[in-house]
């Protein structure tokens, strides 16, 4: 009998387990027992400061053109020959942002065997649980007809290929499926591995694929056609682009007291709005889901029931092995590896001249915490939008649920905002500071270090911290820096894919 209860009670411990942090037990995100501001002090003067109208101009300013161009189209991108040596798949993990470059890697790789690539198939996010295909997220025919002239793509496989499927490779080891490719191969190791394997077969599989293609020692022609991919090639659905138009609308020109969202009535009135000027607005990503804040082993600030449960969700996600355990909160803060918590966020904007007037667009998926959390943050900034707020849930139903398509709208959203900035680094951080670079938009790219060693001193006062704040973040508004061996083409996308006007 006490056998039969504990099975019949083990998923219920084992769901229990598993809860999402965001919906922790009560005792986490009350308001009672909610985290209290950890820097109430500058706070405080922060919702109490004044911005000059100089200060605020220079904020909006576009950046200076930097000398730097995106490569004109040239006759470094051969035509690939008629003949292909065969089909190349690839299965991509991850978020979009890690899809993305996955994406561009994979054009590259056929490329580089003059192969013929089938539209990658992006698997299920083992974290949100999202089923969204390429077709889901890219406009596909877009895609093939950039590239057409570069490389062969075919949205499936020849009727003759039928049996090579993503459930055909995972029941057993195949003579076509490549497992060990490098990390950061190189162009040479795909000629020696892959393609005989196209030469005995027809195709080839490469699973897993995520970073498996050297930014270093590349040529010239795959280097330009991995920007050419990642720039031009790569454009969302039309649903996506026209759901981000409408909060793009909305952000630049707010609806009055009798408008309503999603209405041809609040769309009229914006187009009479847009005779009188646009208005700007920042997108921040607000990196603070329940993944981050359990790796980063960094507290905030939510006494002991935060640190239970985030201790426990590091058990049952990664047995414990969290790199940064090993050093103490002030140590981890005082290197930058802590991610900024939305209060912290706020007091960077704060400190840099963002006054409360700032319309703010919040890209993230859930924030760690809720509206408890993200509270501080809307007492600096009470014009803090998202997705839910500017649009109905009619326009939202196609994207409901789905996590890469709510991050691609956001992306879409930032690509077109005045002003980004993310609160820890990341792959939608290095995908948009590579993609603004590549077209000289305003980037902010927090001092993580700094902010660190400010946020542990608690002396410090508002004009000090301010002053100190603008002076670390002079030259991290988008000033243009040459990529490093090993450094990301998608992030550092200077020289490789811009060239020196």
């Amino acid at each position: 009998m006490t056998t039969v209860i504990v099975l019949l009670l083990l998923p219920v411990l084992f769901a229990s387990l598993f809860t999402p942090l965001s919906h922790a037990s009560p005792s986490i995100l009350s308001e009672q027992n909610a985290p209290k501001p950890r820097h109430s002090k500058l706070l405080k003067s922060a919702i109490q400061r004044q911005t000059s109208h100089e200060k605020q101009a220079e904020l909006w300013m576009p950046l200076v053109d930097q000398g730097w161009k995106p490569c004109v189209e040239s006759d470094t991108l051969p035509s690939f020959p008629e003949n292909s040596q065969g089909y190349i798949q690839v299965f991509l993990d991850g978020g979009l942002n890690q899809q993305r470059m996955g994406i561009c890697d994979a054009v590259a790789v056929a490329k580089i065997l003059n192969a013929t690539l089938v539209i990658p198939y992006l698997e299920v996010n083992s974290v949100w649980q999202d089923s969204s295909t390429f077709l889901d997220i890219f406009d596909v025919d877009h895609f093939i007809n950039v590239l057409k002239d570069e490389v062969s793509i075919v949205k499936e496989l020849p009727d003759e290929f039928f049996w090579s499927t993503r459930e055909y490779y995972a029941t057993a080891i195949r003579a076509n499926r490549i497992k060990t490719t490098p990390i950061h191969a190189s162009a040479n190791w795909y000629i020696d591995n892959v393609l005989p394997v196209l030469e005995s077969y027809g195709i080839a599989a490469i699973a897993p694929f995520s970073h498996r293609l050297a930014f270093d020692n590349m040529p010239k022609d795959i280097q330009r056609l991995r920007c050419k991919v990642n720039f031009q090639a790569l454009v969302f659905v039309p649903r996506i682009r026209e759901l981000g138009d409408a909060l793009i609308n909305r952000l630049r020109y707010p609806p009055g007291d009798d408008e309503v969202v999603g209405t041809k009535h609040f769309k009229d009135v914006s187009n009479a709005k847009r005779k009188q000027g646009t208005g700007n607005f920042v997108v921040l990503h607000l990196r603070f889901d329940k993944d981050m804040a359990a790796h980063s082993a960094c507290d905030f600030g939510g006494g002991k029931a935060e640190k239970l449960a985030l201790a426990k969700y590091r058990q049952v996600i990664w047995q414990g092995r969290v790199l940064n355990s090993q050093f103490t909160d002030e140590e981890l803060r005082s290197q930058g590896r802590c991610p900024l918590t939305p209060e912290e966020i706020g007091l960077l904007l704060a400190a840099l001249g963002f006054d409360n007037t700032t319309r703010l667009y919040l890209a993230s998926h859930k924030v760690y915490g809720g509206e408890v959390r993200i509270s501080t943050l809307r007492s600096l900034f009470p014009l803090l939008e998202n997705k839910k707020s500017l649009s109905s849930s009619e326009e939202r139903a196609s994207i409901k649920g789905k996590a890469s398509l709510l991050a691609a709208v956001d992306y879409y959203v930032g690509m077109h905002s005045d002003i980004f900035i993310s609160a820890s680094p990341g792959n939608m951080h290095n995908a948009m500071v590579g993609h603004r670079t590549y077209q000289n938009l305003k980037t902010i790219r927090p001092n993580m270090a700094l902010l660190g060693q400010l946020f542990l001193n608690k002396s410090l006062t508002w004009p000090e911290f301010q002053e100190t704040v603008v002076e670390g973040h002079k030259n991290r508004h988008g000033q243009i820096r040459l990529r490093k061996s090993e450094q990301s083409i998608y992030t550092y996308p200077t020289p490789d894919c811009m060239c020196n006007a």
